[in-house]
């Protein structure tokens, strides 16, 4: 499917029912990662379902904003559930073509992924709390160090590929057409790096601490409002990895729109699902917090390999 082509009905049934199915999966992706915390502190914890419980009890509430907040403090939890949603809409998650190719371009979700961290962080200044506006400047700090080896990353696998078009891309990685295998192993391993901090996994951030300055502006937020926050947290979380998946490990799709093809590859997609998450909930839980003094430092060598998967391509290796 051409990205300016206009999707059928069933591709566009299959992309809401895709995006509805990751928004109610996104509490049970978090609920695991805490479990899996749990487990390696040796303590009970709470069950995979908790964030169900809480979310489902922050709705039944008011939500409280300061007096003096604007806007975007009100807005801001629905532009991150609705950026999510649409890059769910357009992941080739189940089928080797995107299913809403008007949100699957690349460019177009690096785009989407940078105005939920905008607005993220904007609503945080916007209520004019102290402590919010310190988590802001780090959120936004962070992009600025994460966002360019992830654009890198994924612009030269586009390169190698030829096309912007993720379902494309998906599409030719699938069918073995590495036209550059080094370049896009580099490139996948960059892409994992920085998305692993983008789903705000340990050692760079704790996506728990909301009494903590990185997650600043979550501070002010509460009811129904801070139950929305979270589950554009979770959303994003389940987002990033499928993005991950779709474009460096896209086997096992289905090639059609048969109940059986997309039944086999939902099963096969929740275990890949489950795979990243037991890996990132084993990997953020052994090793300590980085100071955000020294992110820096972890950073710049993902850019050096970032770059140096940039060179791979121009020699064609």
């Amino acid at each position: 499917m051409s990205p300016l082509e206009m999707p059928t009905a069933g591709w566009i049934v299959l992309a809401i029912f895709q995006a509805i199915l990751m928004l109610m999966l996104a509490p049970l992706a978090t609920g695991f990662s805490r479990v899996i915390r749990a487990k390696i502190h040796s303590r009970q914890g709470p069950g995979v379902l908790q964030d169900y419980r809480d979310i489902a009890k922050l709705l039944r509430r008011q939500s409280v904003a300061p007096a003096n907040s604007g806007f975007i403090f009100w807005i801001m939890p629905w532009v991150l559930v609705v950026t999510m949603l649409l890059i769910g809409m357009a992941l080739p998650t189940v089928t080797q073509v995107s299913p809403f190719p008007i949100s699957g371009d690349i460019i177009t979700d690096i785009y989407l992924l940078a105005i939920f961290r905008f607005f993220f962080s904007l609503s945080g200044i916007d209520s004019n709390s102290m402590f919010a506006g310190m988590g802001s400047s780090r959120e936004l700090t962070l992009g600025i160090l994460v966002e360019p080896i992830l654009i890198l990353a994924i612009v030269v696998v586009a390169l190698s590929v030829g096309t912007t078009d993720l379902g494309y891309i998906s599409h030719a990685l699938a069918n073995n057409s590495w036209q550059h295998p080094l370049t896009i192993i580099f490139a996948g391993i960059v892409c994992a790096f920085a998305l692993f901090i983008e789903m705000g996994k340990l050692p760079f951030d704790s996506a728990e601490a909301e009494q903590e300055l990185q997650e600043g502006p979550v501070t002010e937020y509460s009811g129904s409002a801070l139950a929305m926050v979270k589950l554009g947290l979770g959303l994003k979380q389940l987002v990033v990895a499928q993005l991950f998946l779709a474009i460096f490990i896209p086997w096992g799709k289905a090639s059609s729109l048969s109940f059986g093809g997309l039944f086999s590859a939902t099963i096969i997609l929740l275990i890949k699902l489950f795979v990243v998450f037991l890996v990132a909930g084993l990997v953020e839980n052994t090793m300590a917090r980085v100071r955000f003094t020294q992110v820096h430092r972890v950073i710049f060598p993902a850019f050096l390999v970032a770059v140096l998967a940039l060179i791979f391509l121009i020699f064609g290796w």
